[in-house]
């Protein structure tokens, strides 16, 4: 009895740039591509467009000049709002860093109801407004504030302290507000780090600060990194907190732009403003990835 031998089906050209080939789930390109199409849309028209849009009306106003960036770096209004912006932002990172590394290590270290505790009190704030939260510091730092009140109806001042509108108080709110943003990926990091190895450097000698500068720091450095970088770039284009607490006389680039758009309606300036921040935060990001990864022994951050 002669059976009947059928040649395998050739698969159709939908079956081969759709079907999930190998053993590891491997996708081909085109299903690839349309996996990818929201997200690369949504890019684009959220981030892409517009930050083409801005460096275009900054060059043409209507024909090809550099008056908008020439005007930036000639005013000494404007670069002094850049270097005061740097500063600003610079200050809150290293106090978010030592305010929000011991929290962290708690949260890390700690056990059971501790650890949830810290953390609620690190998130509660995270969900509040940015508003809510500019706006309890005003509370809190006016001339008739609390603050102000306890030091006076204490006797420890006379007069109240000029509390609000100042640099001073921009970074402690800054810092209140963006603190999560630090506590929360050195968290991550120093939890990633096995108890084992702090009690083996315990059991060789070393004492309590030597652990910690030459093995539990070097490790979480990826996690700093995260934080650092993180709380860095929010800082630099913060723009509710320092318009609330600083006022005009610590004026930054977020509130400068925002008052070349909505009040002046300068666009092209505003967006030399805008591109001119954008670039040197690429560049001080370039420069710490840089100098980290030397330092920090791991290239690969």
């Amino acid at each position: 009895m002669s059976s009947l031998v059928r040649e395998p089906a050739t698969p159709s050209v939908a079956s081969r740039l759709f079907a999930v080939t190998g053993t590891s789930g491997r996708y081909p390109p085109v299903l690839s591509a349309l996996l990818l199409l929201p997200l690369l849309l949504l890019l684009f028209f959220s981030f892409l467009y517009p930050v083409g849009r801005m460096l275009v009306g900054s060059l043409f106003d209507p024909d090809f000049t550099l008056d908008n960036y020439v005007r930036m770096f000639v005013e000494p209004l404007y670069l002094k709002v850049l270097l005061r912006t740097l500063w600003i932002a610079f200050a809150t990172t290293l106090c978010a860093f030592l305010l929000g590394y011991p929290v962290a290590y708690a949260m890390a270290r700690a056990g059971g109801r501790l650890t949830l505790c810290i953390a609620a009190c690190v998130l509660i704030p995270l969900w509040t407004s940015v508003l809510v939260r500019s706006y309890a510091w005003i509370i809190l730092l006016q001339r008739n504030g609390i603050l102000n009140n306890i030091l006076t109806e204490t006797g420890i001042l006379e007069q109240p302290l000029r509390l609000i509108y100042t640099e001073g108080a921009v970074m402690i709110a800054m810092t209140h507000v963006l603190m999560p943003f630090m506590i929360l990926p050195i968290y991550g990091a120093l939890r990633t780090i096995p108890k084992e190895l702090p009690q083996a450097a315990a059991n060789l000698g070393a004492g309590v600060f030597a652990i910690f500068f030459k093995v539990t720091l070097p490790l979480s450095l990826p996690g700093v990194f995260a934080g650092t970088l993180m709380t860095f770039i929010l800082a630099l284009g913060f723009y509710v907190t320092p318009a609330m607490v600083g006022g005009p006389q610590t004026m930054m680039m977020a509130t400068l732009i925002g008052q070349q758009t909505t009040v002046l309606f300068n666009w092209p300036f505003a967006g030399a403003l805008a591109t001119v921040l954008l670039v040197v935060t690429l560049v001080l990001t370039f420069i710490f990835r840089r100098v980290l990864a030397t330092f920090g022994g791991f290239a690969n951050v």
